[in-house]
């Protein structure tokens, strides 16, 4: 029996997420909305989020997809997915995990009523779907949302900007932007114009915080850095330093981060949340 006056574990968690919560609306309430901080910069969304290309089941089923996105070998798994969405079976799935995991991963598209049983397969329910790249972006978005508080949007056009192109995932995060670039193929397929498209859009925007964020457990260094420290070394005749962090994740100055998912992103991009808001309380302090 519980003694009257003395509060449980359980209850003492529950009152710290309400005040946890009563926190983060206070917060919000008090620093400016994520529109209002891109008007101050001049942008007016003109899109957003589209749910044309986006493989993703119903809302009541999201968290528990979430949860599996997390998971580098099931974001390979959707790839593939979408490669052979007409018709695929577990074993031609099975290039970067067993037949067994695929074919639960196969059983969870069922149960989330994405895919279905065909003859000689399974086929997807949803679509067509041309690539990863929009679900790769939700899930970005709500990883920031969910994990960090941060009010997020993606696939973010713009009207009116000289700068043209898609923004990947754009939040608010302590009453500062932070932008982040998202790709889901390897290294190699990445080129020059991609890296420039980048640097221009941060330039445009200019976020306190930009990520260019790499869906691979690949190694960086050998090809995108030296791609960084091209492009940058067009723009200034004293360009800064990419230097490493640690591991496969690397910063330009203080502001922009170059990561990919080894690890995990969400370990990754909890790195350079971590960095943003020390600096800004660095900031506040001077």
């Amino acid at each position: 029996m519980v003694k009257i006056g003395k509060s449980t574990p359980r209850a003492e968690l529950a009152s710290l997420r309400r005040e946890v919560r009563r926190l983060r609306s206070e917060l919000k309430r008090l620093t400016p909305s994520l529109e209002v901080l891109l008007r101050r910069r001049g942008f007016a969304v003109h899109k957003e989020q589209p749910s044309a290309d986006l493989l993703v089941p119903a809302a009541t089923l999201q968290d528990r997809y979430y949860r599996f996105l997390h998971k580098y070998s099931f974001r390979l798994f959707l790839r593939d997915v979408i490669k052979h969405q007409q018709l695929f079976t577990a074993e031609q799935l099975a290039r970067y995990s067993t037949a067994r995991t695929v074919r639960a991963y196969i059983a969870v598209l069922e149960a989330m009523g994405m895919a279905e049983l065909r003859q000689g397969g399974y086929g997807l329910l949803v679509g067509p779907i041309t690539s990863f790249g929009a679900t790769l972006e939700w899930y970005v978005a709500e990883l920031l949302r969910r994990e960090f508080g941060a009010e997020t949007i993606w696939g973010v056009k713009f009207r009116g900007r000289a700068v043209g192109g898609d923004y990947d995932v754009i939040a608010k995060l302590e009453g500062k932007l932070l932008y982040l670039e998202v790709k889901s193929s390897p290294p190699k397929q990445i080129y020059d114009s991609e890296v420039a498209a980048f640097l221009d859009r941060v330039e445009d925007l200019a976020p306190e915080t930009a990520v260019f964020l790499m869906d691979t457990e690949l190694r960086m260094k050998d090809k995108l850095v030296p791609m960084f420290e091209a492009a940058l070394a067009q723009r200034s005749a004293y360009p800064p330093q990419v230097t490493r962090i640690e591991r496969e994740l690397f910063s330009i100055g203080d502001r922009i981060f170059i990561v990919n998912a080894k690890e995990s992103i969400l370990q990754n991009i909890g790195i350079v949340v971590g960095k943003a808001v020390r600096r800004g309380s660095c900031e506040k302090n001077d």
